[in-house]
C-alpha cells in the first residue's frame, strides 16, 4: 500500500465528522484571511511614516487598530481550528482502534498463531499514537497551508508580478528537494515501526516468562538479545530521524536564497519608482507566508512519515482476510451430542509440510476418547479441526451426518466445552470469570460449579471470596487455582460435548485425583475428547487413540493397547516403569 492510499483511507475515516471538518475548513479560511490581510495593512502603515516629522500618526493609529482587530479574529479562529482538528484526530483514531479490535475478533486462528502478541499490542498503542500525532500535525498544517499559499500568491501578484514570479519558481524547487529526501527516509520509518513491534513482542514474552528466565539463569542472554534489538531500533531510528529532518533545513535554504533575490529586485524597483517601501515590506512578509507552509510541512514530515508507516501496519491487519463467514444456508447445530465422523481428513498448516493425511475415525455418542502421542503427532490439530479453528484441506468432519462446514460456527463451538492447558482469565472478579460462558448464571449455579471443580474451598479462603478481583492474567492465583477456575467455567456452561486438552497439567496429583472424579461426573453420558501426556488420567477412556505423524497407528482400550505392546505400551511403561 502506498503512502497516498493509506492517507486516502484515513481521510475516509474522518468523513463521518463532516460538520467538524467543515467547521475546521471555515476556521482555517478566516484565520488565514486575517493573517494574509495583516501584511497589507503593515505596508500601508509604513508608507504613512515617510521620515522624521512627516509621520501621519492619525492614519497609522487607525491602521494599527484595524490590524489588532484582524489579528484578534485570526487568533480566535486559529484556536477553534486547533480544537476541532484535535477532536477529529482523536475520534478518528478512536474509531480505527475499535475497528482494529473488531477485526482481530474476526481473524482466523492462524493469524494469532503466527503473529507475536507484543507486535499486535504495538499496533494498538505505538502505531495508533503515531497516527494521532501525524494527524494533529498534518491536518491543520495542510489546511492552513493551502489557503495561505493561495492568499499570498494573490497579494504578491497584486504588488509585483515580477517578484511574484521569482517566488513561484522557488516552490517546485523546494517540493522536489523535499520529495527527494522523503522518498528515501520513508523506507527507514517503515523499518523503524517494524522493529519497534518486534521489540515489543520480545519484551512482552520475556516479561511474561520471567520465572523461567530466572530459573535457567538466562537473564544475561535475554539482556543481550534485548540490547541487540534495541540497538537495531536505535540505529534505524537515528537514520530515519536524520534523513527526515534534512527536508526542513534544505527547503529553508532554498527559501532564504529566494528571499534574498526578492529583496534585491524589490530595492531596484523602489529606486525606479515601481513600488513603495511599504509595498516591498508587505511583499517580503507575503513571500515568507508563502514559504511558511512548505517549511511547516517539512518540519512535521518526521511525524507524518512515522504516521504513514504506522497506517500501513494498521491496514496490513485490517486488510487480512477474515475468517470465512458462515454460508447463508448454514444451519444451527442442536445442543445435543451426536455421532462424530472424521472421513479421510487431510490437513497441513503450511503447503510443503503435510501433517494429517487420510485420517478416519467414528466416535459414537457418549464415547470418551483419549488422544495420546508424542509432541507434534497432531493431537491438538484434531481439536482445532473439530472446532473449525482451521478447516480441513480435504475430506470432511461430520456431526450427526452433517458436515460441520455447513453448520454455523457459533452453534458448533457452543456445543463443545473446552479446558485447555493454557489457562485464560481476564481482569474481573472470580464470579465473573466462572460465569464467562453463562453471564446470566445465578449465584447458586456458580457456587455449585465451583464446588464440582473443587475450587470453592480456595475461593472462600480468599479475602473477598467470589468478589476477589483478578489481575488481567490472574497472576494473583497459582497455576493450579487458575486451572480449577477454567474447569468450573466449563462445568457451569454445561455443554453437550467436551474437549480437555491437558486440562489437569497444572494441578498437583492429589487434586488431580479429585478432579478426575468431577470429570467423570461431567463427562458421564457425553462425547468427550481428552488429550493427555500423563497417561494415568485416561485409563478409564472408552477409546484411546495413539497418534503418530498425524495418523492413528493404534486404537483400543487401555488394556487392549497394553496387550498390543506397541507404541502406546512403550509410552505408558516409560512413565510408570519405576512403579
Amino acid at each position: 500500500m502506498t503512502a497516498w492510499q493509506a492517507w486516502k483511507r484515513l481521510i475516509a475515516y474522518a468523513e463521518s465528522f463532516r460538520l467538524l471538518a467543515l467547521g475546521s475548513v471555515l476556521a482555517a479560511l478566516i484565520s488565514v484571511a486575517a493573517s494574509v490581510a495583516g501584511p497589507l495593512l503593515i505596508g500601508r502603515a509604513i508608507d504613512h511614516m515617510v521620515g522624521p516629522g512627516t509621520v501621519d500618526f492619525h492614519s497609522v493609529g487607525g491602521i494599527l487598530a484595524g490590524l489588532a482587530v484582524v489579528y484578534a479574529i485570526g487568533s480566535f479562529f486559529g484556536w477553534l481550528l486547533t480544537y476541532w482538528t484535535n477532536k477529529i484526530s482523536y475520534q478518528t483514531v478512536n474509531r480505527m482502534r475499535e475497528d482494529l479490535f473488531d477485526k482481530l475478533n474476526t481473524l482466523p486462528l492462524k493469524f494469532h498463531d503466527t503473529t507475536p502478541h507484543g507486535d499486535t499490542i504495538s499496533r494498538f498503542v505505538n502505531d495508533m499514537d503515531a497516527i494521532s500525532d501525524g494527524m494533529l500535525q498534518g491536518f491543520s498544517t495542510f489546511l492552513t497551508g493551502i489557503f495561505t499559499i493561495v492568499g499570498a500568491i494573490g497579494f504578491m501578484l497584486y504588488i509585483s508580478p515580477l517578484m511574484a514570479l521569482v517566488v513561484l519558481v522557488s516552490a517546485p524547487i523546494s517540493y522536489y528537494v523535499a520529495r527527494f529526501i522523503t522518498t528515501r527516509s520513508q523506507k527507514l520509518f517503515r523499518e523503524q515501526a517494524k522493529i519497534l513491534g518486534s521489540l515489543n513482542g520480545y519484551a512482552e514474552e520475556t516479561i511474561g516468562g520471567q520465572k523461567v528466565v530466572q530459573a535457567f539463569h538466562y537473564e544475561e542472554h535475554t539482556y543481550k538479545e534485548f540490547e541487540s534489538r534495541n540497538g537495531e531500533l536505535y540505529e534505524v531510528g537515528i537514520k530515519s530521524q536524520f534523513n527526515g529532518s534534512l527536508a526542513n533545513p534544505t527547503t529553508r535554504l532554498v527559501n532564504n536564497i529566494t528571499f534574498t533575490a526578492v529583496a534585491i529586485i524589490g530595492c531596484m524597483d523602489i529606486i525606479y519608482g515601481g513600488i513603495t517601501i511599504g509595498d516591498l515590506s508587505s511583499f517580503l512578509i507575503y513571500s515568507n507566508l508563502f514559504a511558511k507552509p512548505f517549511n511547516e510541512v517539512t518540519g512535521v514530515l518526521t511525524q507524518i512519515q512515522a504516521a504513514t508507516a504506522s497506517l500501513q501496519r494498521i491496514y496490513a491487519v485490517l486488510d487480512q482476510p477474515s475468517e470465512m463467514p458462515d454460508d447463508p444456508a448454514s444451519r444451527e447445530l442442536a445442543p445435543k451430542q451426536g455421532i462424530i465422523v472424521f472421513d479421510q481428513v487431510s490437513f497441513r498448516y503450511t503447503p510443503d509440510r503435510p501433517l494429517i493425511t487420510g485420517f478416519s475415525l467414528e466416535v459414537p455418542p457418549g464415547t470418551r476418547v483419549a488422544i495420546v502421542g508424542q509432541t507434534g503427532a497432531g493431537k491438538t490439530t484434531l481439536v482445532n479441526l473439530l472446532m473449525r479453528f482451521y478447516d480441513v484441506d480435504s475430506g470432511s468432519i461430520r456431526v450427526d451426518g452433517t458436515d460441520i462446514r455447513s453448520l454455523t460456527r457459533d452453534s458448533l463451538r457452543k456445543s463443545f466445552g473446552m479446558v485447555l492447558q493454557e489457562t485464560w482469565l481476564f481482569g474481573g472478579t472470580i464470579r465473573e470469570n466462572i460465569a464467562y460462558g453463562k453471564p446470566d448464571a445465578t449465584e447458586e449455579e456458580i457456587v455449585v460449579a465451583a464446588k464440582a471443580a473443587y475450587a470453592h474451598g480456595f475461593i472462600k479462603r480468599l479475602p473477598e471470596g467470589y468478589d476477589t478481583r483478578l489481575s488481567a492474567s490472574g497472576d494473583n492465583l497459582s497455576g493450579g487455582q487458575k486451572q480449577l477456575l477454567t474447569i468450573a467455567r466449563v462445568m457451569l456452561a454445561d455443554p453437550p460435548m467436551l474437549i480437555l486438552d491437558e486440562a489437569t497439567s497444572s494441578i498437583d496429583t492429589r487434586t488431580e485425583q479429585r478432579i478426575q472424579q468431577a470429570f467423570l461426573r461431567l463427562i458421564e453420558g457425553r462425547t468427550s475428547f481428552v488429550i493427555a501426556h500423563r497417561l494415568s488420567t485416561i485409563r478409564e477412556a472408552d477409546l484411546i487413540l495413539f497418534m503418530q505423524n498425524g495418523n492413528i497407528v493404534e486404537k483400543g482400550t487401555h488394556e487392549q493397547l497394553l496387550t498390543l505392546n506397541g507404541g502406546y505400551a512403550r509410552l505408558y511403561n516409560s512413565q510408570f516403569a519405576a512403579v
